[in-house]
C-alpha cells in the first residue's frame, strides 16, 4: 500500500531527527575524551563528597571542619552527580559516565530545539538552525564539563517546547510535564523562579489558559518542591531554595569586580566570617554577611555599579572584550557567538510584535540577561541564551529569505 503524503512527511521528519541526534552524539564523544573533566572540582566535589560520605547535602564553607547542611547550591545537579555514585565506578569511569549522560541530554536537546523551532519556522530553517545549535563550539564543549549548564540548557529548551505545546493543545498531559520540568529548573537554578512566574503570567493573560489549569501547575510544582522546602524550613527556619544570593551579589559587586566577578575575600570580611556561630545557621549567616557588604558597596557608589551592570549586560548580550579566560578569544568560540549576537538583535527588531509567543521569548530573553547581570557573567552562561538567540536569528534569516529568495518550503 502506498504511503500517504502525511506518512511520507512523518517518515522523512523522523529521519531528520535521527540525523540531528547522531550528528550531535558523534560530534560530542571526541570532545569529552579530549577536553573532558577528570574529577569533581570546587563546590560540586565538596557537596557530592558529603552526600556520598555523610549522606547529607552539606558544604564546607572554605574549612573542612565546618560541615553544615547547605542551601549554598541548588540541589538538582548535586543529586544528579550523586545518582551515578551508586554505580560504584572508579573515579575516571564515574566522571566519563556523567559526561556521556550529558552528551545524551545535549543530543536530545537538539531534537527538542528542532521541534521548538517548528512553532515559528519552516522545516528547512528548523533543521539548519538545530544543526548549528548542535555544532556551535560552546555547546559542544559544555557537555565535557562537570557543570549544571548542560542540564539547564536541556531543561530550558524542553520547558519552552512544552510551554508552546500547552498553549496550542491546552491538554492536561502537557501541563503536567510543563510543571515537572519547571520544578526541575527551579531546583537547578534558583533564579528560574522569576522566569517561571513570568511565564505563568503570560499563560493567564495572553494565552488565556483557564485558571484551573494554572492552579494545577502551581499544585504540581509545589508538590515537587515541597520536600526540599520542608527540609530547609526545618534546618534553616526559612523558606529557601538556595542561600547564596548575597555571596553571588557581592562577588559581582565589590570594588575589584569585573564582568566575571571577583571572589577574593578581604581581611575585614574574613574577620566577620570567623565570628559566625558554628551551627546549622552558619550558611545563612555566611550569605548575609556578603549581602550586607554588596548592599553597602552599591549604596556608596551607585554610578560605578550601574555602569558595571550595563557592562555585564552588554557582555552577556554580545561578547566579553576583557575575559580572563585565554581560550575565550579562540575564533572558533567568539566569532560564532558574536555573529549570532548581532543577527539575533536584528531578528528581535524585525520580529512580529503581534505574536505573543515571540513577545514572551523576547521578554524572557532580556529578563534572563538582566538577572545574570545583577551578579556576574561567566563564559559558560552564554549557553543559557544561545538557543533563544538562534530563534531570533532565524527571524532575520526568514526575513531575508522571504524578501530575496522566497519559496514555499513548508
Amino acid at each position: 500500500m502506498l504511503l500517504s503524503n502525511y506518512q511520507l512527511s512523518k517518515k522523512k521528519e523522523r529521519l531528520v531527527l535521527l540525523l540531528l541526534f547522531f550528528i550531535s552524539i558523534f560530534s560530542r564523544i571526541p570532545v569529552i575524551f579530549a577536553y573532558g573533566d577528570t574529577q569533581l572540582d570546587n563546590e560540586w566535589g565538596v557537596i557530592v563528597n558529603n552526600l556520598i560520605t555523610h549522606n547529607t547535602l552539606a558544604f564546607n564553607y572554605y574549612d573542612e571542619t565546618l560541615r553544615f547542611p547547605s542551601a549554598y547550591m541548588p540541589p538538582l545537579y548535586a543529586y544528579y552527580l550523586y545518582f551515578f555514585s551508586f554505580l560504584n565506578l572508579e573515579i575516571a569511569n564515574y566522571i566519563k559516565t556523567i559526561l556521556l549522560s550529558q552528551v545524551l541530554l545535549s543530543s536530545i536537546s537538539v531534537i527538542l530545539f528542532y521541534k521548538l523551532n517548528k512553532f515559528f519556522f519552516s522545516k528547512k530553517i528548523s533543521f539548519y538552525s538545530s544543526l548549528f545549535f548542535s555544532l556551535i563550539p560552546l555547546h559542544l564543549y559544555a557537555c565535557s564539563q562537570i557543570s549544571s549548564i548542560s542540564l539547564q540548557s536541556f531543561f530550558s529548551i524542553l520547558f519552552f517546547y512544552l510551554y508552546f505545546l500547552t498553549v496550542e493543545k491546552k491538554n492536561f498531559s502537557s501541563i503536567i510535564y510543563l510543571s515537572i520540568v519547571g520544578s526541575f529548573l527551579i531546583l537547578l537554578r534558583g533564579e528560574f523562579f522569576a522566569i517561571f512566574l513570568l511565564s505563568l503570567f503570560f499563560l493567564i493573560f495572553f494565552f488565556k489558559i483557564p485558571f484551573r489549569k494554572i492552579l494545577l501547575i502551581f499544585s504540581i510544582t509545589f508538590i515537587i518542591l515541597s520536600p526540599y522546602l520542608i527540609r530547609n524550613i526545618v534546618v534553616f527556619e526559612e523558606i529557601v531554595i538556595t542561600k547564596s544570593f548575597g555571596y553571588n551579589l557581592w562577588k559581582g559587586n565589590n570594588p575589584n569586580s569585573t564582568v566575571e566577578g571577583n571572589p577574593q575575600i578581604s581581611n575585614v570580611i574574613q574577620k566577620k566570617i570567623n565570628l559566625i556561630p558554628r551551627n546549622n545557621q552558619y550558611g545563612i549567616n555566611f550569605d548575609q554577611i556578603f549581602f550586607e557588604e554588596a548592599k553597602k558597596n552599591i549604596k556608596e557608589d551607585p554610578v560605578k555599579y550601574i555602569n558595571l551592570f550595563i557592562k555585564k549586560f552588554i557582555s552577556f548580550l554580545f561578547i566579553d572584550i576583557n575575559s580572563s579566560n585565554p581560550s575565550y578569544y579562540n575564533p572558533l568560540h567568539y566569532l560564532p557567538i558574536l555573529i549570532l549576537s548581532i543577527t539575533s538583535v536584528i531578528g528581535i527588531i524585525l520580529s512580529d510584535k503581534k505574536s505573543n509567543k515571540l513577545n514572551l521569548l523576547i521578554i524572557l530573553f532580556f529578563v534572563n540577561i538582566a538577572i545574570f547581570s545583577c551578579f556576574f557573567i561567566l563564559p559558560r552562561y552564554k549557553l543559557v541564551i544561545i538557543s533563544l538567540q538562534i530563534i531570533f536569528t532565524n527571524i532575520f534569516v526568514d526575513f531575508i529569505r522571504k524578501k530575496f529568495f522566497y519559496s514555499n518550503e513548508q
